[in-house]
């Protein structure tokens, strides 16, 4: 059993490196690259996680100010959610 969705799994990655590669975050997850692309691009509709590209390669930012889906009777941030399980709001800098 999972206590985290992959998705919320995949966005601790990115805020512990934003620019680890999709490989490199499927496999420290035990999951498909293309699994990893799958939810990247769905964090990046949702707007949780802007996507740019540095040199050849993609980097990602954490929107760590937006309301946590289905938190919204409490509105908790993405950035309170990274807190409590990392210690830090963002990309792993604070």
């Amino acid at each position: 059993m999972r206590f985290i969705t992959n998705h919320g799994q995949v966005l601790l990655r990115i805020a512990h490196d934003p620019d680890a590669r999709l490989r490199e975050i499927g496999g420290h997850l035990g999951i498909t690259a293309r699994r990893v692309y799958d939810i990247v691009s769905d964090l990046v509709a949702g707007g949780y996680v802007v996507k740019f590209k540095k040199g050849r390669r993609n980097s990602y930012e954490i929107q760590d100010h937006l309301t946590i889906p289905g938190a919204s009777e409490q509105s908790r941030s993405v950035g309170e959610l990274l807190l409590l399980l990392t210690g830090s709001r963002r990309n792993g800098s604070d």
